[in-house]
């Protein structure tokens, strides 16, 4: 199985579990392509377990496929490789794309090379959409029709993560300090957070014991957003030296990785980044699975479907630059109102469980075959 990062390395987990529930006797590979994404698969399925992906030249190639023999190659969402799938195929493995989207900004490249597409599409046994639009345009950009299928998104049924330490501590410390509201901005890009913390600002003039953690979403920009912070003279603490010190009217800057799904179980509002810019936005599952009153920008084309789910059951609320710090002291000030906005969210995650058997049984219709 091939996940990309962290994102689709958490949406795999628990089909990777499923099918090792199914198929007793296979062992399962998980190859990934980012730092981060392989240290996570690492963690949760072994480190003897999990590789990188290799290059999509044929000498890279060839080598894992002798070595793995597989009888299956699963793709998480849109990897599409060409030397990789001609070389998977032609080994006689079935082929399968699962969890399969194709976002706004991606369209119109793949209906550019539409042809070339086709082609190479033809390597594919199996492919199995997000959603119905999903399945439509893999059809358009050259997937056959009777080899896509509707599955569901994986990610709705991604556990909620364990709590780490540090969840703990700061519960301790918001209680013992009387700390709060709790804001959450998480996956935040460049351009994001000047505009966040601004925002924050207004709220601790009636809320003067409000905690912002903010959580950019690359490593690299780390010492970036300190430094801005420390030019908008806003008190704060990195979380890789925090010491317990109360964090009453400041920021905790969230310079650690794997720590944010489980954090936004202390939020009153999370605002989830990459949507206030024209960047298409973030995934809003892991605040909405810990029931927290979720804002985002207006820019979330790459999650449209998601997004577009929770908007029309009122289970997220989407601001431009300005409207955003009303909207956040609107909340505030309203708790029945914040509170029914996560519980939204939350009985909307309920609704679209179960994409993970749907789609283990699909991979297990697909299988049978070649064991025949």
């Amino acid at each position: 199985m091939h996940a990309v990062s962290v994102g689709e390395v958490l949406a795999i987990a628990g089909l990777v579990d499923e099918l090792k529930r199914r198929f007793p006797q296979h062992r399962i590979f998980v190859s990934t392509t980012t730092d981060t994404g392989q240290a996570l698969a690492r963690k949760r399925f072994g480190e003897a377990n999990v590789f990188y992906f290799p290059m999509d030249f044929a000498f890279a190639i060839q080598p894992y496929m002798r070595a793995l023999r597989p009888e299956m190659v699963v793709i998480a969402e849109t990897e599409f490789w060409p030397n990789f799938l001609r070389l998977a195929h032609g080994s006689g493995a079935r082929v399968a794309v699962v969890n399969a989207r194709i976002s706004d900004r991606s369209l119109p490249n793949y209906r550019r090379f539409q042809g070339l597409l086709r082609r190479l599409l033809a390597n594919v046994d199996l492919f199995l959409a997000q959603t119905s639009a999903d399945a439509g345009r893999l059809q358009d950009i050259g997937a056959q029709p009777n080899r896509v299928r509707v599955a569901g998104n994986l990610k709705f049924d991604m556990a909620a993560p364990a709590a780490p330490p540090i969840v703990a501590g700061l519960r301790e410390s918001f209680a013992a300090n009387a700390s709060g509201p709790v804001l959450i901005c998480g996956s935040t890009v460049d351009g994001e957070e000047p505009l966040l913390v601004k925002a924050f600002e207004n709220l601790r003039v009636p809320h003067p014991r409000a905690v912002m953690i903010l959580a950019p979403r690359h490593p690299e920009r780390f010492p970036a957003v300190a430094g801005l912070l420390e030019q908008m003279s806003i008190p704060f603490w990195r979380r890789s030296l925090w010491k317990s010190e109360p964090l009453n009217g400041g920021v905790l800057l969230l310079d650690t990785i794997g720590e944010l799904a489980a954090l936004y179980a202390l939020a009153d509002i999370a605002f989830v980044g990459g949507s206030l810019v024209p960047r298409g936005g973030h995934n809003i599952i892991e605040p909405a699975q810990q029931g927290v009153a979720i804002v985002v920008g207006n820019h979330t084309e790459n999650f449209r479907d998601i997004v577009g789910l929770f908007q029309s059951r009122d289970a997220v609320r989407i601001v431009g630059p300005a409207e955003l710090p009303l909207v956040l002291m609107e909340l505030l000030a309203n708790d029945a109102e914040r509170k029914a906005l996560g519980q939204r969210a939350a009985e909307t995650m309920r609704s679209q469980v179960g994409a993970t058997g749907r789609t283990a049984d699909e991979l297990q219709k697909l299988l049978a075959p070649a064991r025949t």
